[in-house]
């Protein structure tokens, strides 16, 4: 074979496979035709390791990937970056000669061989080093080493293309894993059973359970802090789009001038700043779940686009001409009332129309109170996990009665906070819940102001009205039934307060 025809077929070889491996045992089955040709080695040298990276192999049985590192001495790692050391190819035969053929034959345990490196570079870039094993010493002449050099830019160029192919594939495996880490986050904080989706939320489990597995729009409406996230979760973990991404977008939360690159992406010298090509929410969202939370916040221009999107599964990121085709779910969510603010033309009807499909309500808490006593439950599991208390407190007998008789203007978020402030208040039990807002519905703790038309000093106002909560309370001030909750007070600030206005308390009130 001469070195026209050694080349031409080297080089169909080399570039026969991006898995770096693959190609190793190719070129050395071929190489061993002409060369001696028992192992053949991929090293890169790594200046902030100190050393040469081997990251692949291949010998008579086949290649295989290797992540070993040889540490080398500073001063010969000197004569490598400086280029000194190697600038094309070099024979050693005989290792122990040599000092880096030294350290090289003896971490790989092969100091009865002889070896060719062959310096691979592209555009004067410092690729990395093809080793050339055979076993004995003297096995190599000037010839084989010219021979092989024939190879350098094709193995250059594949070796290249492969590092760069088994880099995607690792940054792909990090991405995968990375999301899988986000939806056990996720499953983590939401957990994977819906609190009183066999009671309160029947009826919207139900749905849930009819429109997981379709691909239509869904828009969830309901109070603020009623759980519109966590159906949302509930209806993408029941798809089949539950191994792909869930990604969350706050629509009110975004500034108006970054919605379009949050959104679409943008692409790199779009705008000032923009130094790289970003991904939007809709482009990482493919073939998984959208959550648009709180849509009625978008301006008018964001919503023609949306509708767009909507209509056409297609994209453009900022400062691109090609549309980028997509495959997503998108779950709406709001608290406002999309259907008044068509008819006060803040929001457009036919994205309303495009939405609205298949709405499904969330009941706020107080009309589903059969869920209190569970959810407290499972907020005090997940709370005394993070505060890290080991042993969960009892909870007052009261207490549930006190919640079941609160308003909830907050929902389940205030419900949380609740339970929140009372594992922190009483560490040790039991357990006595505050609301944050006064009940409208508890008559016993409503106090009417005077309806008189004159008006009064305001220590005489503040004193008849304490003194009503008194007559209320039977004269207790502290506790969940005292007057100090009654009127949102610390105890010892309503004493204090009563002792400035001289109104009797303790056993002076039982007098």
């Amino acid at each position: 074979m001469d070195d026209n025809q050694f080349f031409k077929q080297g080089t169909l070889l080399i570039c026969s496979s991006l898995e770096i491996e693959t190609a190793l045992g190719r070129c050395r089955e071929f190489i061993a035709r002409t060369i001696p040709a028992d192992e053949i080695y991929l090293n890169i040298y790594e200046p902030h390791l100190q050393g040469l990276r081997y990251v692949a192999r291949a010998d008579a049985a086949g290649g295989e990937k290797m992540e070993r590192i040889i540490p080398l001495p500073p001063d010969l790692t000197v004569d490598i970056e400086s280029g000194r050391r190697l600038t094309d190819y070099m024979l050693i035969n005989r290792p122990q000669d040599d000092p880096v053929g030294r350290i090289i034959a003896g971490k790989l345990d092969r100091r009865d061989h002889s070896f060719i490196a062959l310096r691979l570079h592209i555009e004067g870039r410092r690729l990395g080093v093809i080793d050339l094993f055979a076993k004995g010493w003297d096995r190599f002449s000037e010839q084989h080493a010219r021979r092989l050099a024939l190879l350098r830019d094709p193995f250059a160029i594949a070796m290249a293309n492969a590092l760069k192919h088994q880099e995607v594939v690792q940054l792909k495996e990090r991405l995968i894993a990375d999301n899988q880490d986000l939806q056990a986050e996720l499953s983590a904080h939401f957990g994977h059973e819906v609190v009183g989706a066999d009671r309160g939320l029947r009826g919207v489990m139900a749905k849930v359970n009819q429109v997981a597995h379709l691909k239509n729009t869904i828009l969830l409406e309901g109070e603020t802090g009623v759980g519109k996230e966590v159906i949302a979760n509930a209806i993408h973990r029941c798809s089949p789009r539950n191994p792909e991404s869930f990604v969350k977008v706050n629509c009110g939360a975004i500034p108006e001038n970054l919605i379009d690159s949050e959104l679409f992406g943008h692409e790199k010298g779009a705008f000032t700043g923009a130094v790289r090509t970003k991904r939007g929410r809709f482009e990482r969202a493919h073939k998984g779940t959208l959550f648009l939370d709180e849509i009625g916040e978008l301006p008018p221009w964001a919503q023609i686009r949306l509708l767009r999107v909507l209509q056409t599964q297609e994209i453009e990121r900022v400062g691109g001409s090609l549309p980028i085709r997509l495959d997503l779910r998108v779950i709406a969510a709001t608290h406002r009332d999309l259907a008044r603010m068509v008819r006060e033309g803040t929001f457009r009807e036919d994205l309303l129309f495009r939405i609205n499909a298949f709405p499904i309500r969330i009941p706020p808490l107080r009309e589903r109170r059969e869920d209190i006593p569970a959810l407290i439950r499972h907020f005090i599991e997940k709370k005394s996990v993070e505060l890290g208390i080991t042993r969960i407190p009892a909870i007052a007998a009261e207490a549930l009665a006190d919640l079941d008789r609160h308003h909830w203007p907050g929902n389940v978020r205030e419900l949380e906070n609740a339970v929140e402030r009372a594992l922190i208040q009483h560490r040790h039990g039991p357990l006595l819940f505050q609301p944050m807002g006064a009940n409208p519905r508890d008559q016993e703790f409503t106090l009417a102001l005077d309806s008189r038309r004159q008006i009064q000093p305001l220590d005489t106002v503040m004193g008849d009205y304490i003194r009503e909560a008194l007559k209320i309370t039977g004269g207790r001030i502290s506790g969940p039934k005292g007057a100090a909750t009654c009127l949102g007070l610390h105890p010892n600030t309503l004493r204090n307060r009563m002792l400035k206005l001289g109104i009797a308390f303790g056993r002076k009130y039982a007098r």
